[in-house]
């Protein structure tokens, strides 16, 4: 590990931005390599299963609206470093992240492209990380030490510096992966806390210079998360990143989930930290804040889910639907609700009780907001919307998501099937249609 922290340590720029030296052919060739499978797997949207086919009609937009968004995004980034066009990139992400940009699943812009920017590098790092046995392959480097010549001509560039502490921060996480930390090689913890140290190194400048960004905020919480603050620090971070743009529920799930004893706080700090959300953000998503803040952490903590406000978190569920009526809002809560909790069974009696209730919400849900099925949204969900989950098949993973939703939309209306009648869905919502 000494040789990634003295390579962090590094001040010298022996190359402009201009004249930056561009990965060797091994980490090109990786990244090609991997864009080329992403776009062969681009995932297509096969016939609906033939006997579900005939009792429900339901549009399935391939892509859909926010995959495209997402896609265009993200594209954008990868195509300017590509260039190395470091000043429209700097101009492209500042301006979304100014406006607070948001895709219609609640991404933020500025952050898609800044993943766009450092995909092929943390790909990459991913890989040979996935490969090596010993050591640190030269290859790790090369496209991390590039990215540094460029923080290093442009010092103060708050938004290089993200980019690059980011990066940092993916590689941490690929060398840490998600095992307890005394399951994990030493090299893999130290290659980890050597990534999360230049993080915090680079973004410190930036924190007070630019208190109003989002992104310098969210940059600072994911490294604050990762290198194990204390409670109340990760509270009051999010809280900041939160009330930045309160029409963003990303931070406030990722919040919940890191409220959670396994990592940074407690229950009571957690449901506290929900009922506070909620106090501040009602004007926008009414209970909305509670159910958000819950969201995820409820379906990975049993207890949590047992000391849930039920009432409280289910007017939530309302009053987002009611505020943010989108097809990817429905089929999120939708498939949360039934393949997220409804398939989660556990040994607490209690929290199984709550998640039954929770996933008796799917009906009301399909039936009153869903216009159009969105399968990624549903295989995620089955997976607890995983993170690190990594897919072989993104048209298998799709193909499970839509037969998943399929067959709870059909058990939904099965007695309309069952009198002769067909589900369509249309852009008011289902309606049953004589056949």
């Amino acid at each position: 590990m000494l040789q990634i922290k003295k390579l962090f340590k590094r001040k010298d720029s022996p190359t402009t931005v201009h004249d930056a030296t561009p990965p060797p052919p091994s980490i090109l060739a990786l990244a090609e390599k991997i864009a080329k499978t992403k776009r062969q797997n681009r995932i297509t949207r096969g016939a609906v299963p033939s006997h579900l086919h005939a009792s429900l009609r339901i549009e399935c937009p391939d892509p859909t609206a926010e995959e495209k968004l997402r896609d265009d995004n993200q594209q954008l980034g990868q195509r300017l470093v590509r260039q190395e066009n470091w000043q429209g990139l700097t101009r492209a992400i500042e301006n979304a992240d100014a406006a607070n940009t948001l895709t219609p699943g609640f991404m933020s812009v500025a952050e898609l492209i800044a993943f766009g920017v450092r995909a092929d590098v943390v790909l990459a790092a991913e890989h040979v990380i996935s490969e090596i046995e010993t050591g640190v392959a030269k290859e790790l480097l090369n496209g991390i030490e590039d990215f540094e010549h460029v923080l290093a001509e442009n010092a103060d560039n708050h938004v290089i510096a993200c980019i690059v502490a980011q990066t940092h921060i993916d590689i941490g996480w690929a060398w840490r992966g998600t095992a307890c930390d005394d399951e994990i090689p030493l090299r893999n913890l130290e290659a980890f806390n050597a990534h999360f140290e230049r993080a915090y190194d680079i973004i410190a400048p930036f924190i007070d210079r630019f208190p109003t960004s989002p992104l310098v905020v969210a940059t600072h919480c994911a490294q604050v998360t990762g290198a194990g603050g204390k409670t109340h620090k990760i509270a009051d971070q999010y809280e900041r990143l939160i009330d930045l743009n309160q029409h963003n529920p990303r931070p406030m799930r990722a919040m919940g989930s890191h409220l959670l004893p396994r990592w940074f706080g407690s229950y009571d700090q957690l449901e506290l930290e929900a009922r506070r959300t909620a106090a501040r953000t009602e004007h926008i998503w009414g209970a909305g804040g509670y159910t958000w803040v819950q969201f995820d952490a409820i379906s990975n903590d049993d207890v949590a889910c047992a000391n849930l406000d039920l009432p409280f978190f289910i007017d939530g569920l309302r009053d987002i639907l009611t505020r943010c009526p989108t097809p990817h809002t429905a089929n999120l809560l939708a498939a949360y609700c039934a393949n997220t909790m409804g398939q989660g069974v556990s040994e607490n009696e209690q929290a199984d009780h709550i998640r039954r209730q929770i996933a008796d919400c799917t009906e009301w849900i399909v039936r009153e907001h869903i216009t159009e099925l969105h399968p990624m949204i549903w295989a995620h969900a089955a997976h607890g919307f995983d993170n690190n989950l990594h897919i072989r098949s993104p048209q298998k993973f799709a193909a499970s998501g839509r037969d998943d939703a399929l067959r709870i939309m059909a058990n939904l209306f099965k007695s309309e099937i069952a009198a002769g009648n067909s589900i369509v869905f249309t852009p008011e919502g289902p309606r049953a249609i004589a056949t």
